[in-house]
């Protein structure tokens, strides 16, 4: 019986083994939730603050440089947006890994970035095309679209929750290039209230 118990012991502790070898695990649910609130408050201020609609951004006046000031501003919000929300992933993705005694860079890292930087670099070229074109009702669907291209592509190589935020974040794309209207909204969900429920879950589930 004992020796029952020493083996799957061992077993437990080789198949750990594999998959930290194999799968990009310092991931924090908290990166997450922090992704979702900054993506809601920016959402807010593009529309509050800022009076962005997509469903009547091609009536914005133009400046010089053949980009309305709003626009230019929401842009200037998104970028702002997103380096926090990398900023805080890594910060926290490196605490945690510390944690586990683990480098944040490794094999696994690299293979996870690498599935993700091609989807994530077309969809940042079309998003340009598309605002020089002045489609801007379909950028807000569109990032939300290649982003979750990006997290299906790279979910093989961490946690498979990815692969169903993944998704999500693909449904909400296209409704938001059908409803182009409610692109920002479909934005604020997928972006905030998805990544704040995936990073509350995860983090009860792995963290805790």
């Amino acid at each position: 019986m004992k020796q029952e118990k020493d083996y799957s012991r061992d077993l437990a502790e080789i198949r750990s083994m594999m998959e930290r070898s194999s799968k990009f695990l310092s991931l924090s649910g908290w990166a997450g939730i922090m992704a979702g609130i900054y993506a809601l408050v920016g959402a807010y201020i593009a529309y509050a603050v800022f009076g962005f609609n997509p469903d009547h951004s091609s009536d914005l006046p133009l400046t010089g440089t053949g980009i309305s000031a709003t626009l230019l501003n929401v842009i200037l919000l998104a970028v702002f947006i997103l380096a926090m929300a990398v900023g805080t992933a890594i910060f926290l993705s490196s605490k945690k890994a510390e944690k586990r005694g683990e480098k944040l860079w490794n094999a696994t890292a690299r293979r996870v970035l690498i599935n993700m930087a091609v989807p994530l670099a077309v969809g940042g070229i079309l998003v340009l095309i598309m605002i020089s074109k002045g489609l801007i009702g379909f950028v807000a669907p569109f990032t939300l679209l290649f982003y979750g291209l990006a997290l299906y592509n790279a979910s093989k190589f961490t946690y498979g929750e990815m692969r169903s935020l993944g998704l999500i974040e693909i449904g909400l794309g296209l409704l938001g290039s059908y409803f182009v209207g409610y692109g920002l909204l479909l934005w604020a969900i997928g972006f905030g209230v998805v990544h704040i429920i995936y990073g509350i879950y995860m983090h009860y589930k792995y963290e805790r």
